[in-house]
């Protein structure tokens, strides 16, 4: 039996987080070459770094970890035929009509906004980088989930730096 009042620490969550990404294939530096290039064209300066520091920011949110860890988990469950054979189906095809990988990712990019939103809409359509590598993974793979999980990864990073450009930009003298 669980123990309620038995807190799991955010940092194992997190870490969780971060080897599952891994186990599946997924490293940081490619998700950060899409938040690069969302961003790219509006932020001068920019550079892979600053890309995964965001990415990084947006994983220590417990949301997104537990976006992460419940959405890869129900992809690698479908792999072993733990569902129905239903269920099993819609996963492994990543039937388009299902939708729950969507809702699952928007806890993810709603932390930054409409801006989160819009990025994930243009990820999500254009499939770019390493989140059209997991789409296209067919077979005993099931990335229902995961590719999803990446283009929010990835939308609520550029919209986070997005969010700090105004105040970058702010002329401050005229609180002099």
């Amino acid at each position: 039996m669980v123990d309620k009042h038995k807190i799991i620490k955010d940092s194992v969550l997190q870490q969780k987080a971060y080897d599952l990404l891994e186990l599946r294939g997924v490293k940081i530096e490619d998700i950060a070459d899409i938040v690069f290039d969302l961003q790219k064209d509006y932020v001068p300066g920019l550079d892979k770094y600053e890309c995964i520091e965001n990415i990084q920011a947006v994983i220590r949110k417990r949301e997104v970890q537990n976006a992460i860890i419940t959405g890869i988990e129900i992809d690698m469950a479908a792999e072993q035929g733990v569902f129905s054979p239903e269920l099993t189906d819609l996963l492994m095809r990543d039937e388009g009509l299902y939708g729950i990988d969507e809702i699952n990712v928007l806890s993810i990019v709603n932390v930054y906004g409409s801006i989160g939103l819009t990025n994930f809409g243009y990820v999500d359509k254009l499939k770019p980088g390493i989140i059209g590598e997991l789409n296209d993974k067919k077979g005993t793979s099931c990335n229902t989930f995961i590719d999803d999980i990446v283009g929010a990864i990835a939308a609520a990073a550029a919209s986070r730096i997005a969010h700090a450009q105004p105040a970058k930009n702010l002329d401050h003298s005229y609180l002099d």
